[in-house]
């Protein structure tokens, strides 16, 4: 299945997409099980994903930001770090999108988006021809890619 690909629409809705790429605030609201912070089409993609109809591509910089939030005290998950993180990944339906030189080469051609982790997970959706969850429609607009939100 190439990342382009979806499953068929049910009538009177739209295509369902198959594959996405999660900011931190929406990997992390899911996680943390603050599903009414999601917009409509995010939470509907994590709650597919979780019933392995879809898959999430998770940027390795996202894990590395959620790591910082918990180690600061910002944030509390339902494991240990290391432990969600293994659980996560090791899903299948929660696959690591590594800080690639495609993605650098794609974060150099972004910088509309001054904040570079943004930059550096807008490049990942650039890089994976994918649609970005997150509720951030400049950073999906400057990196021209679909924001999978509302």
């Amino acid at each position: 299945m190439t990342p382009q690909q979806q499953a068929p629409a049910t009538p009177g809705r739209e295509a369902p997409t198959v594959l996405a790429v999660a900011d931190t605030h929406a990997l992390l609201w899911f996680a943390t099980g603050q599903h009414n912070k999601l917009g409509r089409r995010a939470r509907e993609h994590f709650e597919r994903t979780d019933q392995r109809e879809a898959a999430v591509y998770v940027p390795t910089f996202v894990l590395a930001e959620v790591g910082e939030l918990v180690q600061r005290g910002r944030i509390r998950l339902p494991h240990p770090f290391g432990q969600w993180m293994n659980a996560l990944i090791g899903s299948k339906v929660y696959i690591a999108a590594d800080l690639s030189v495609d993605v650098i080469r794609c974060a150099h051609e972004l910088f509309d988006i001054p904040e570079r982790g943004d930059r550096l997970i807008a490049a990942t959706a650039v890089s994976l021809a994918l649609p970005l969850m997150t509720r951030d429609p400049q950073i999906a607009e400057c990196a021209q890619v679909e924001q999978l939100w509302d």
